[in-house]
């Protein structure tokens, strides 16, 4: 059902064609508010679908192949392109839910299953903590909805971005033009602070279908400068 939501079932997939989860998981530790974050439950307005690129946030990481960041960014598990940051409830207004309920480590299962997706089992933790509550009692169920999602995105050639000079509004020129029915305005694009291409959000309404993001939602305006980093060689 939720594909008919979005795009098309035959999108191509953005996670490293190798990869392979771990047999076993690191656990997670629990994940809860930090001091002065509240929790917040307004009515659930839409969705922001956050997909981030994974060679900006592996040349960022101090330690590719330590424990926390090995498995994205090590290249033992695969190159990784595009993966799921989260799937986040939205209000109407800035001041999204979140912390809705007290959260449970996420089964082993439901992390293994995801890590190809989210290749971080911490990651994983603290999207089910923060977000995921607020839209269902099961971290199964959460994270299902978000991979169906995930997996029905298709991605511009990011090669050809990675070899001009883009802007803002050219990469979401190329997302709008690589998925037939969702339009720029339907795209916000985050950069770092350098400018380099951070990651791409799909603003969707309260039944998951892509709509014009909220001026709050938008991100970097499309005159912006923004580099890709292009992906790793081997």
């Amino acid at each position: 059902m939720l594909l008919a939501l979005l795009l098309t079932p035959s999108a191509a997939h953005a996670q490293s064609p190798a990869c392979i989860a771990p047999d076993r998981v690191p656990v997670p530790r629990i994940e809860q508010p930090r001091r002065g974050e509240p929790v917040r439950k307004p009515p659930v307005a839409g969705y922001l679908l956050s997909m981030s690129w994974s060679p900006q946030r592996c040349a960022q990481v101090r330690n590719p192949k330590g424990a926390r960041d090995r498995f994205q960014c090590s290249g033992e598990s695969g190159r990784f392109g595009w993966v799921l940051h989260g799937l986040w409830p939205e209000a109407a207004d800035p001041g999204y839910p979140q912390w809705c309920r007290p959260a449970k480590i996420v089964p082993q299962p439901v992390l293994k299953q995801h890590m190809c997706m989210t290749p971080s089992a911490q990651l994983l933790q603290h999207e089910w903590a923060k977000h995921g509550t607020c839209m269902s009692p099961h971290p199964a169920a959460y994270f299902r909805a978000a991979a169906i999602l995930f997996r029905a995105v298709r991605f511009p050639d990011m090669a050809r971005l990675t070899a001009a000079p883009q802007t803002a509004g050219s990469i979401r020129r190329a997302f709008a033009v690589a998925n037939p029915g969702v339009k720029e305005t339907m795209i916000a694009v985050a950069a770092d602070r350098d400018g380099w291409l951070d990651e791409v959000r799909l603003c969707l309404g309260p039944r998951m279908r892509p709509q014009q993001c909220r001026p709050f939602q938008k991100g970097v305006a499309d005159r912006r400068g923004v580099r890709v980093r292009p992906m790793p060689r081997d």
